[in-house]
């Protein structure tokens, strides 16, 4: 088997393009021969990029009708007669066609685009563009990969949260892979929650997405995907099942208040908002059963967590403290004075 062409250096690459070219167009003149055996002789890789891309050239003639119909390679205009001048055209152009064949048979053909993967650490966002246009804005902790192909865009978010706004194409639907369940689109606006292997959010801004949420407790595997539109907010459960709410544009301005670095809360227990905090920032933080049961409504920056303590300690009879290990215990001011 021939060598890949792309295992050779750039300069070796385009002299062998060439010179397959000019060997295709006809014959050689005394003078080009002696050029062609002098470039052979002068190191091994040149007879080995050259038989490749000989082979190559067998596979454009049989490959160019459909590269041009698709529109990769430009067709040569047409000449009203066979002149030298044309001829040297095609050799030119012909070696330049044989360089994106190559591009095209190779890496389209043979493999798709390398996926690409994006993580972010604890307190850690950031904001993406994919190839294709999409922006992806990704909260803390969340691990996603994307694969973007001629027939679709598939993202796997394997962990976190991401927002989403998606380049229209109707040609390449965009699929979000969760752990527990999946989001398709063509072009829309939206927000996927996946903090766990048995938990889905999926928050609309803009347009449509259809959610299939894996089977839940007593759920149908086979049912059709839940349609969402602007406002809408899909809850899926694997021991609840799947909910669907409507919110108000207060409510939806407050679950996407991550993407500026602050978290609402609205009448929560205080065992969630802490939990919420330890998961973003990668930390022990519990409370009491009594201190967690605490209501809190207030909004909080999401990377000041000595902020967010002392702020609850005035708002709530409650005392922190931090043992060894870096842990921290919330509990009720009563229960520490006994």
């Amino acid at each position: 088997m021939n060598p890949n062409p792309s295992s050779f250096s750039p300069d070796i690459e385009a002299e062998a393009a060439l010179w397959a070219a000019r060997l295709e167009g006809g014959t050689l003149t005394d003078a080009d021969q002696h050029a062609l055996d002098t470039w052979l002789a002068a190191a091994p890789a040149h007879r080995a990029a050259l038989s490749a891309y000989r082979d190559l050239s067998t596979d454009l003639e049989l490959e160019l009708p459909a590269l041009i119909a698709a529109g990769r390679i430009a067709p040569p205009p047409a000449a009203p007669r066979r002149t030298r001048s044309f001829k040297i055209f095609t050799l030119s152009g012909l070696a330049a066609a044989a360089a994106l064949a190559f591009a095209f048979k190779f890496l389209a053909h043979e493999s798709a685009p390398a996926p690409q993967s994006f993580t972010t650490t604890s307190a850690q966002r950031q904001t993406i563009t994919l190839a294709e246009g999409t922006q992806v804005e990704l909260n803390a902790r969340t691990r996603l990969v994307v694969e973007l192909t001629s027939t679709e865009r598939r993202v796997r978010l394997s962990a976190g949260e991401a927002f989403f706004q998606v380049s229209k194409d109707a040609s390449r639907p965009f699929i979000v892979e969760t752990p527990a369940g999946s989001v398709r689109v063509t072009g829309t606006t939206f927000n996927v929650q996946a903090n766990s292997a048995s938990a889905l959010d999926v928050t609309v801004v803009e347009g449509s997405v259809q959610v299939r949420p894996q089977a839940t407790s007593g759920g149908d595997p086979k049912a059709a995907p839940a349609a969402l539109s602007v406002g809408d907010h899909l809850e899926a459960r694997a021991k609840t099942g799947v909910v669907i709410k409507k919110l108000s544009t207060a409510a939806l301005a407050d679950s996407l208040a991550w993407r500026q670095g602050v978290i609402v809360f609205d009448d929560v227990p205080l065992g969630v908002a802490l939990a919420s905090f330890a998961y973003y920032h990668d930390l022990g933080i519990t409370a009491t059963p009594a201190a967690a049961q605490l209501r809190i409504s207030s909004r909080f920056p999401l990377d000041d967590l000595a902020g967010f303590f002392a702020s609850i300690a005035e708002l709530k009879p409650v005392l922190i403290s931090r043992d060894s290990k870096g842990a921290y215990t919330v509990d009720l001011r009563a229960t520490r004075a006994r």
